[in-house]
């Protein structure tokens, strides 16, 4: 049996003795009465009863066992030029400043701060100190729209919103303040004020009585050699909200507890990623995301890595070898990111010729998420890095790992296109649409048998009912991922795309996922995107869309046509692909999430709303017109 099976197995045959086990790499203030009570909350809670503090685990306590010289953040911002190495005495000191700044202006237990910040070391400061006091923080993603950003003042009802006078994309400056402004103009709630983090490439104009200035406020406070103190609160406490675009129009605040959330990311470090205590962990995501919240800030620091904060992008600044001068640079261990982000530096650098420009030999493993990782990605990496190459699956909603391969355990083999297995504390079923199960193989909803693990919502943010009626309702017992794909015989889980992918082309339930994996293998793609669209005789008929890479000179037409039949080759005249298009680009959200969704109204003369996360609507009207000019208003 290998260390994988033996650890699952350990947690199937006794999953609160499991989990009991792995609590003890956290520090508490009083002990839990028992690792979990099901009559508590909605599906039960982790480790009732005990007191502890986030912010004590990520800091303090390493600073105690003599880590205070460590570095515990890189700063590497390459659309300022700005590098900076804070330490974890440094890192403490400014997060002990900033709580005592917040207290004083009101900020107590339970109170929420609303973060909405660029990535900057002041916004990782925010967050812990803000946890420090036992509060509640809500990151809004920094440059959303400001009604946006009304809809969650309203829902979180924060006493204070963090901000910064700017956030810098490539091309442009974006002034943040207007927007915060304009938000709390639209919300109901008034917060009791705005602190401002001004930076050099836009200053901001304070309004008097509302907007303070972040670095007077900490001038002030040290002057005063006035720090704050962790606030210890329950293991049940939330220790944030993080709003997720909801169906309904409005948006689903994710809670995160206290105790738990600790738990699980300490045994991920470990177990799912295999990084010790001060080595550098590099997520390369934003914390506006629950990537980011995860595992930008909070695992690495609690387990005692350095974690990068990167403000750039994976092309573009300057070049498609960005992040490999990261990894070089910093002696980077691991690295997360998104596959959008290997399909854009693929895009750009196909052959990979920049890779050979730096030395990787440091990197051990390259993990994936956010999304599915088409296995031509997944071979491009591994063919050019020449380490394992991960895809694991995990959702907002969890905060982290579903499904991986757990390299800190034993390294499974790689089936390219599958998450691998489930990790301890997921019991993951396939069903079909009535609740029952699938055979292995065979395309179905993917739900996780209650109760959810550590670190998993315990409900939305006010809202029991809509968390029941959102996940637990459709399959009692289970929560429903609204993730559809399948377990083939070996235990190998495949995710093939949200529930909505899934289309109905005459009689024949067909994964989009499972085509886009087959376009993707054209040598002239770099990304692409399979949508189903209504047809009044079979239903649904899949439309694919596609990038071509970087100096690809095939006729469009020619690669159109040779598209089609590899379809109709590898999955089958059901498939009925038909319509295939060449476009510039993909219509994503900020996170790269391709917006399948939103593309399949514009094919069918939908109205829709551009999303809020939308990385550029301009798209939008471009994917509207190479429609309509190529097959009219609607592909029916």
């Amino acid at each position: 049996m290998g260390k994988y099976a033996e650890t699952y197995g350990r947690w199937r045959d006794d999953p609160i003795g499991f989990w009991a086990e792995a609590a003890s790499a956290i520090e508490w203030e009083t002990p839990w009465r028992t690792a979990f009570n099901p009559d508590m909350g909605v599906y039960g809670r982790w480790f009732p009863g005990a007191r502890c503090n986030t912010c004590f685990n990520a800091l303090d306590r390493h600073v105690a066992e003599g880590r205070g010289d460590q570095t515990a953040i890189i700063y590497d911002s390459p659309v300022t030029g700005v590098k900076r190495r804070i330490s974890y005495l440094e890192l403490l000191d400014d997060v002990a400043t900033f709580a005592a700044v917040l207290a004083d202006r009101g900020v107590e237990k339970g109170d929420r701060v609303i973060l909405y910040m660029p990535m900057v070391p002041e916004a990782l400061v925010a967050m812990l100190a803000t946890a420090r006091l036992g509060a509640v923080h809500s990151v809004v993603f920094g440059g959303f729209a400001a009604h946006e950003l009304a809809s969650r003042i309203d829902d979180a009802e924060p006493k204070l919103i963090v901000t910064a006078s700017c956030g810098i994309e490539p091309s442009r400056i974006v002034a943040y303040l207007p927007l915060a402004a304009a938000a709390i103009d639209q919300a109901r709630h008034k917060p009791d004020g705005i602190i401002v983090v001004q930076r050099e490439q836009h200053v901001a104009d304070l309004k008097p009585g509302r907007d303070h200035d972040y670095a007077a406020l900490m001038a002030a406070a040290r002057k005063a050699d006035h720090a704050h103190e962790c606030v210890p609160i329950d293991a049940t406490d939330p220790l944030y909200i993080l709003y997720t675009s909801g169906t309904t129009g409005q948006p689903k605040g994710i809670v995160r507890d206290t105790g738990g959330h600790m738990v699980a990311l300490e045994w991920s470090m470990t177990n799912v990623y295999g990084v010790a205590p001060g080595e550098v962990f590099w997520a390369a995501s934003d914390i506006g995301w629950v990537v980011g919240h995860s595992y930008i800030v909070y695992a690495p620091l609690i387990h005692g890595c350095t974690t990068v904060l990167y403000e750039g992008k994976p092309v573009g600044t300057p070049d498609a070898g960005a992040f490999w001068r990261v990894v070089e640079e910093h002696g980077v261990s691991a690295l997360f990111t998104a596959p959008t982000a290997l399909r854009a530096i693929k895009k750009e650098d196909p052959d990979g010729a920049l890779i050979e420009n730096y030395d990787l030999s440091g990197l051990r493993a390259l993990f994936l998420a956010g999304e599915r990782a088409d296995p031509e990605t997944v071979r491009w990496a591994e063919d050019k890095f020449g380490i394992p190459v991960i895809d694991h699956w995990w959702q907002t909603e969890t905060g982290w790992s579903i499904g991986a391969n757990p390299m800190g355990l034993e390294a499974l083999p790689v089936k390219r296109g599958s998450p691998t297995v489930a990790m301890p504390g997921y019991d993951i079923r396939i069903l079909d649409d009535a609740g029952h199960p699938v055979a292995p193989g065979k395309l179905g909803n993917i739900v996780i048998k209650l109760p959810l693990p550590p670190g998993c919502l315990p409900t939305l943010w006010r809202n029991d009912d809509r968390f029941q009626t959102s996940y637990l309702v459709e399959f009692p017992g289970y929560y429903q991922t609204s993730d559809a794909g399948y377990i083939d015989a070996d235990g190998y889980l495949f995710i093939m795309g949200r529930t909505d992918d899934i289309i109905n082309v005459a009689g024949h339930r067909l994964s989009t996922g499972g085509m886009e994996e087959v376009v993707a293998s054209h040598p002239q793609v770099a990304e692409c995107a399979v949508i189903g669209v209504a047809d009044s005789l079979k239903g649904q008929l899949p439309l694919a869309f596609l990038v071509l890479k970087a100096g690809a000179e095939a006729d469009p037409d020619a690669i159109e046509g040779e598209i089609i039949a590899l379809v109709r080759d590898q999955i089958g005249p059901v498939a009925a692909l038909k319509t295939v298009l060449v476009v510039p680009r993909l219509p994503k959200t900020r996170s790269g999430k391709i917006l399948r969704g939103t593309m399949s109204k514009i094919a069918d003369g939908e109205s829709f709303r551009p999303p809020a996360t939308i990385d550029d609507p301009a798209i939008l009207d471009e994917i509207a017109e190479i429609l309509r000019s190529r097959v009219g208003a609607s592909p029916r």
